[in-house]
Formats: structure tokens, C-alpha cells, sequence
């Protein structure tokens, strides 16, 4: 397994002095840092594999901060973005927030309220990751299953209270005997020790969830 990269701050900033002030004072504290003037710029190198949030000015020119915000997310991207704005008014901060910003600073703003968020930002995103590298080992568990003990998995999710062998054979034309030996060897390819589990793992790794 490859070692998970160290996070990165990406600063998207037009202007030169915020950018080179911003990422100065973050690397002083610690932090790597990676500055661009323009969201394209930053879409052209972004790989959403490396851990990190986004510091990203409101007001750029060309793609605005709002509109890489509604590409990051159209795209699947749930790096965690905090705006920092000049002349940034209620309306933006509303639908900054509304798409999934965790803060909207006006400048100039106090660093150590920046730093809070930031490392907000950093946990969030490492949690989200943690949770995504389950959720993804979890379905390669479930690709090991047979045809028919999807389908058996799937009975046993949607119908908790109706999960005996009976239940399941009638439900698809099979012997109670069939089920229990499927029902084994689901649990044992799962790595689990109980329907109650089965279910739990389905819905954090939304198994069976309809497109």
C-alpha cells in the first residue's frame, strides 16, 4: 500500500502579494503549500488524490471562486474549501456555504482564525478519505460474492426483521438449506459474524443504493 502524501493548502489567488504572503506564513507554521492565480490553473494541476483543502479568492477573474467551487463538485471532488474575499456580501457567503464551503473570511482577516479552519478543513478531509478507503474495501468484499448470494445479501439488507432462511427461501423459490449455506459463506466472504453487520456495512458503503 502506498503511503498516504503529507496534506497540501492550495491558495488560488490573483494577486501576487496574498498569494506569496499566504503561502509564507503557512509554510512558516509547517504547512506545504501550493499557489495559483487562476482556477484553471489550479484545475489543470489539481489530482484529487492528495490530501488537503482549498484556500480560494472569491472574486477571480475568468472562472470565478464560486464557479470552480460548482466544477469541483460537479466533478466528485470533496476537497474542503474555505473563500477568503475583498468585497464578498451575504448573498455570496450564502451560496458559497450553500455548495459546501466551510467559511467565507473577508480580508484582511486575523491568521490565527485562518489557521483554525484550516486545520478544521485538513481533519475533515482526512476523515472523509478514512471513511472513502472503507467504504471502497467494503464493495471489493461484496465483488467476491456469487451472483445469488448478492441477491441473498441484498433480502437480508432490505428485510431485517424478515431474515430467517424460511423467509429468504420463499422469497426466491429456494430450500432453507440453500440459504444457510449461502448465508455462511456471505458472512465469511464479508468477514462478519452476523446479519445486524451485513446490514450496518451495506448502508456505510451504500451497497445497495439505487442510481
Amino acid at each position: 500500500m502506498n503511503p498516504v502524501p503529507d496534506p497540501v493548502i492550495f491558495i488560488v489567488d490573483d494577486d501576487d502579494d496574498i498569494r506569496t504572503s499566504l503561502s509564507r506564513a503557512l509554510r512558516t507554521r509547517g504547512y506545504s503549500t501550493q499557489v495559483f492565480a487562476s482556477a484553471k490553473a489550479f484545475l489543470e494541476s489539481y489530482d484529487s488524490e492528495q490530501p488537503g483543502c482549498l484556500l480560494l479568492d472569491y472574486g477571480l477573474p475568468g472562472m470565478s471562486g464560486l464557479a470552480l467551487q460548482r466544477v469541483l463538485v460537479q466533478r466528485g471532488h470533496t476537497i474542503p474549501i474555505i473563500f477568503i474575499t475583498g468585497h464578498g456580501g451575504v448573498p455570496e457567503a450564502v451560496e458559497a456555504m450553500k455548495f459546501g464551503a466551510l467559511d467565507f473570511l473577508e480580508k484582511p482577516f486575523r491568521q490565527d482564525v485562518l489557521i483554525e479552519w484550516i486545520d478544521k478543513a485538513l481533519k475533515l478531509d482526512a476523515q472523509a478519505r478514512s471513511e472513502g478507503d472503507k467504504s471502497r474495501a467494503i464493495k471489493a468484499q461484496f465483488e467476491k460474492l456469487t451472483e445469488r448470494e448478492r441477491e441473498i445479501a441484498e433480502f437480508l439488507v432490505s428485510n431485517p426483521s424478515n431474515s430467517s432462511s424460511k423467509d429468504v427461501a420463499r422469497h426466491l423459490g429456494i430450500s432453507p438449506r440453500t440459504v444457510d449455506h449461502h448465508r455462511a459463506r456471505i458472512l465469511e466472504k464479508m468477514n462478519i459474524h452476523s446479519v445486524a453487520e451485513l446490514v450496518d456495512l451495506a448502508l456505510s458503503a451504500n451497497l445497495f443504493s439505487k442510481p
